[in-house]
């Protein structure tokens, strides 16, 4: 039945630790080796004990046998930049923020300060530049595309409530 019963605790930590620090290719060619050292049985050991997906172990083993080396496409997955979608997003966000913001009063850093707020400015890319509801990313993201062409988002001072004070009284004159 192959090496399946010699292999000792600190063998079998050994097998996982080192999967665990492989990726990709690396991996999947390790696990097959793995399995096919193991003998009739290996498979099913492997996943039994250490936890090793038998989809992956396969594909390892198609690897060995050709030599050809399966591509993963990780950089494919996932879901697309909302300016990958709508290339021209960026340049209408700032053509709408720019009227609209001003720079730092101190000096002391390149942002520029607007009073829009994004969901004004996703309101806004609907009314002017004829984007859909459907097709803008929610207003979350337009704040963070806000953040990442370098406004920053600030209150108008004027729009603070004012702090309420005591009305003047005779006692307090003096």
């Amino acid at each position: 039945m192959g090496i399946i019963n010699e292999v000792t605790p600190e063998l079998k930590e050994t097998f996982i630790e080192t999967a665990k620090v492989l990726k990709g290719h690396q991996k999947r060619l390790f696990m097959a080796r793995v399995v096919q050292s193991l003998g009739r049985g290996g498979m099913s050991f492997a996943q039994r004990e250490f936890d090793w997906n038998e989809g992956a172990v396969r594909k390892g083993q198609h690897e060995l046998r050709t030599g050809i080396e399966c591509l993963d496409a990780v950089n494919q997955r996932g879901r697309k930049k909302a300016e990958e979608k709508l290339p021209k997003l960026l340049n209408d966000i700032k053509e709408i923020v720019d009227s609209e913001s001003q720079i730092d009063a101190t000096f002391q850093t390149n942002r520029l300060y607007t009073r829009l707020s994004a969901k004004e400015v996703r309101k806004q890319l609907v009314i002017q530049k004829g984007y859909t509801d459907g097709e803008l990313p929610t207003a979350k993201t337009i704040g963070l595309k806000l953040n990442q062409l370098g406004y920053q988002l600030r209150t108008v001072l004027k729009s603070k409530p004012q702090k309420k004070f005591p009305k003047q009284t005779l006692s307090l004159k003096d």
